[in-house]
């Protein structure tokens, strides 16, 4: 049976749960739960009982595989808790997308890539294979994707950040 919870921000943060969000999203939209959605997290209960350790108890974490998610929650706006899905990566945003979780907007917080081609914001360098999801993930869906680390931070459409190396290819 699907889970039915009011998704207030579908994010990629590869730190998944940190300051940022306990200190300033979870309040700025306050939010009662959320979803870590991590194949690698979800396989290891020792990585699970800390991300949980570091979150206060009031607030609900549920830690998940990408196919427990896509077959146990489903993306709605107004009913039940307020809640934060994070991904560690755009592959794992984008195939839960894929997979049948639409959302309608996509924040990118905090992305690092070794072999990284772009430097969209100080906290996002993406690669050619997650700008290519990110580019497909725009073409077929009307997702809109926004990079912002904070709330109180400018967001900066993905377009935008991404239009010289577009132009450029």
């Amino acid at each position: 049976m699907a889970k039915d919870l009011n998704i207030v921000l579908v994010r990629v943060d590869s730190r998944l749960i940190h300051g940022q969000i306990l200190e300033a999203w979870v309040p700025f939209i306050n939010a009662k739960c959320i979803i870590v959605v991590n194949d690698s997290v979800a396989a290891d209960p020792f990585l699970e009982t800390v991300i949980k350790m570091a979150v206060p108890s009031d607030m609900e974490v549920i830690i998940c595989s990408m196919d427990d998610f896509v077959q146990n929650y489903t993306f709605t706006h107004g009913r039940g808790k307020r809640t934060i899905v994070l991904f560690s990566t755009i592959a794992d945003a984008c195939e839960a997308y894929d997979r049948g979780f639409q959302f309608d907007r996509l924040n990118v917080g905090n992305v690092y890539n070794n072999e990284y081609k772009v430097c969209c914001s100080p906290s996002v360098f993406l690669c050619d294979d997650e700008i290519t999801r990110l580019e497909t993930l725009l073409k077929k869906t009307g997702v809109f994707v926004e990079l912002q680390r904070v709330p109180k931070g400018r967001a900066v459409n993905i377009r935008e950040a991404l239009k010289d190396y577009w132009r450029a290819k």
